[in-house]
This record gives structure tokens, sequence and C-alpha cells, in this order.
């Protein structure tokens, strides 16, 4: 029974209650000890939600992440706290409204920070489901903005020009695109020869049907028709070998050609290559890095990007996130709002002592400062008057001093007049000097006495 008294202590304390207030007012307690439960129940909350969103954000240590996160519930109780404890009992629906504006303000703030990872872990199953669609989505847009990437911007043209020259190399060079005009050359020449070819062969059968009579004229023999074929069938037998020896020195050009197209295309080939290897290699390497980074991207961003789309695509989604978020925002808001119906009903007992503590502690507190204001003032009067009678004392001493010192003068102006008695010096008639010495000699003596009655007098100036 007594630990659960001092439990309950505890949470009237915690939900704003004075202990003393309370021993003079139980009927209150009730109440504190619901407030400082829904406190509570709200620290949990945050606690749990900040553990939730460490892990998800760094990936922190389970044991580590609950750790921070009762570190954040502890600040999210005593902010609460705050906006309870600053709400004392008014009637006025003004002050009241102008006070529960910016504190329901900052507890809704509050409630979406604290509410938000929790949704997100509550619907981590799918969440995790659509992250891996959108990674793979990512995936594909990095992979073609590297390919329209202006350091790659000539990969295709590199490869087919390798294929080309590759080509080149395999055919010895006769595939090369620039041959082409030695190429048509060696044609122009081929067809020029087997022309010139076609008509020596069709000139040799006439003549030698000529000869035999069985064309031409008709007269076998060696006639004019014969001799004037023959030597037709013999002048085209010298353009035959001259079409050949043109032929044969197209085809030796066009060897060459060839022979030198090939060694040009296999030392391109091989930088061209190199550039195409270094090129590929540089993409394969940032899309490796990319998909690295994109595997890993696990984080509280993407998770609300995958809800989000997930709440879009799906409205029983949308719906449930939408009532889940209400639900943590309320119960953040439920002390200030509890706190605030309370104040527009009548004031209770605690309340009105708790006006009679404080209207109390003021007037004592007022009194402690008439009463130190009084006694300031006494100190200071005294003060002034010590110094005054320090002052008169200074005076004093000096006027002391300066009838010593007058009366000391005095003795000494007298005492060369009673010299001439002694010495033998006639004195003048009429001249009576003893009552002079009489009244110095009196007030010498009145002056040291006065002086060793106060020596505490004798002050330096």
């Amino acid at each position: 029974m007594a630990r659960h008294q001092r439990i309950g202590s505890a949470l009237a304390v915690l939900g704003g209650a004075r202990q003393d207030l309370l021993e003079a007012s139980p009927g209150a307690r009730p109440k504190f000890v619901a407030l400082g439960g829904v406190l509570l129940s709200t620290g949990g909350l945050a606690v749990l939600s900040a553990a939730f969103a460490v892990h998800m954000a760094i990936g922190v240590w389970w044991p580590f992440a609950l750790l921070l996160g009762l570190g954040w519930g502890a600040v999210i109780v005593n902010l609460d706290r705050m906006l309870l404890v600053g709400m004392a009992h008014d009637a006025s629906l003004k002050r009241n409204v102008a006070l529960a504006v910016p504190r329901v303000g900052l507890a809704l703030i509050l409630g979406v920070v604290i509410a938000t990872p929790l949704t997100l872990q509550i619907f981590h199953k799918e969440i995790d489901t659509e992250i891996v669609t959108m990674q793979a989505e990512a995936a594909d847009q990095y992979r073609t903005s590297l390919a329209s990437d202006a350091r790659f911007a000539g990969l295709p043209e590199l490869e087919e020009k390798i294929a080309t020259e590759r080509s080149i190399v395999a055919s010895g060079g006769r595939t090369d695109p620039q041959l082409a005009v030695v190429q048509g050359t060696v044609a122009a020449k081929q067809a020029a020869y087997e022309q010139a070819t076609a008509t020596a062969r069709e000139l040799e059968t006439r003549a030698q049907c000529e000869l035999d009579g069985t064309c031409g004229t008709g007269e076998a023999g060696t006639g004019t028709a014969y001799q004037m074929a023959r030597a037709n069938a013999d002048a085209q037998s010298a353009a035959v070998a001259a079409a050949k020896a043109e032929l044969e020195a197209a085809l030796e050009q066009a060897s060459d050609a060839q022979q030198r197209s090939a060694a040009q295309a296999v030392a391109a080939l091989e930088a061209d290559e190199a550039e195409y290897e270094r090129l590929t290699a540089e993409q394969d390497r940032l899309q490796a890095s990319f998909d690295l980074a994109n595997e890993g991207s696990g984080g509280i961003l993407l998770r609300l990007e995958a809800l989000d789309r997930l709440s879009d695509e799906n409205g029983t989604l949308w719906a449930a996130k939408t009532m889940l978020s209400l639900l943590f925002m309320c119960i953040e808001l439920l002390p200030v709002i509890m706190k605030l119906l309370l104040n527009f009903g009548p004031p209770s007992a605690y309340d009105k002592l708790a006006a009679i503590r404080d209207a109390s502690d003021v007037a004592v507190e007022e009194l402690q400062q008439e009463s130190r204001r009084v006694v300031v003032e006494a100190q200071e009067e005294l003060l002034v008057l010590a110094e005054k009678e320090r002052v008169d004392r200074q005076k004093e001493a000096i006027l002391a001093r300066r009838r010593a010192a007058l009366a000391a003068a005095a003795a000494q102006t007298v005492a060369p007049a009673e010299a001439p008695a002694e010495t033998g010096v006639e004195r003048r008639p009429g001249w009576d000097t003893g009552p002079i010495i009489g009244l110095a000699r009196e007030a010498a003596a009145r002056t040291v006495r006065t002086v060793r009655r106060r020596p505490s007098d004798r002050m330096p100036v």
C-alpha cells in the first residue's frame, strides 16, 4: 500500500501537483495522478518512436537505440509537463484560448514527430517491398543517365568504330570504307579487261571462221577479208594485254592500300579497344557504386516516399495510415486538452488553496522586503550618526591641539619677562607679569587635562 502511495504521489507530482497542497486537498489527487499517467504514456510512445527512428536512420544497435529513445522520452515528458504547469486555472475564455493555442500547436508538432516513426514501423513490410521496386527504378534511371552522360556520349560510335576496325583486320583491309575509290578503280579495270577479252575472243572467232570460210565472205583461205579480221584480232590482243597490265597495276595498288589499311586498323583497334575498356570500366564502377549506395538506402526519407507511393496507390492503406497518425497525435495532445477542459470548469479546492498559498507567499515576501528595507534604512541612519560623531571628535581634537599650541606660545612669550628679576636685571616700574603668567599656565593645564581625558580623539588630520 505504501508503495502504491509513493507511485501515486510521483505521478501526481509529474502531472504538475504540489505535494503540500495535495496533503491539504486529497480530493485533487486522482486528477493529477491521471495527468501524470497520461504524460508517462506520451513519454513511452516517444521512447519507442525515437528508438525506431534512430534504428531506421543510421542502423544503431537496438539496446543503444532504446537508450537514446529514453533520453528523447524524458525530453518529451518534460516539455509536456511544462505545457501543463504553465496553464493555471482561469475561467476567462479568451485567456484560456490564448494560453492553449501555442501549447496545442507545440503539442501537435510533437505529435507528428512522434507518430511518423511509429507509423513507418507498423507498415514496415509493405514499405520494404516498395523500396525494392523503387531501388530497381532508381538503378535503371541512373543507367540511362550514364548512357547520356557527356563522358560516355561517344561510346556507341566508338563501339561501331571498333566493329569496323575488327572487320577490316579480319578481311585484310578489303572492307575498309576509305578504299572505295581504289576498289572502284580495280572494278573498272576488271570490267575493262573482261570487255577487252570478250572482244578479243569475238574477233578471233571471226578471223578463224573467215579463214575457214564459215562466215563473212564464205571463202576459205587467207584472203583480204581474213587478213583484215586477223589484223583486228591481233590489235584487240594488244588491247587485252594493255587492259590486263592496267588491271594488275590497279590490283597491286589496291593490295598495297589494303595492307596499309589493315596495319592502320590494327593500331587503331588497340587504342580504341583500350579507350572502350576504360570508359566501360568507369561506367561499370559508377553503376556499381550507385547500386551499392542504392541498396543501402533504407533511411526514413526513402521509407516516407515509399509510404506515400503506397498510400497513393492503395486507399485502404492511406486510411489506415491517416488514422494511426491521428491516434498518436491525439495521445500527445491529450494532456493539454484535458488541462484546458479542466480550466473551463469551476475552481476546485486545490485551485483555491493554490491561490491562497500563492497570495500568502506574496504577502510574506512583501513583509520580508519591507522589513529588509527598514533595517537597511536604520543601518544607514546609524552609519550617518556614527560618521557625524567621528567628525565632531576630530574637530574637538583639532581645537584642543590649537589651544595647546596657543598656550605653549603664550608661555614662551611670558618666560623672558621673568628673566630680568632672576638675573638681576632691573624691571621697569609698573610692569606686573604675574596675572598673565597665571592665565597662561592655567590654560595650558586645562588643555593637557582635556587631551588626556580623550586619548581616542587624537587622530591625524
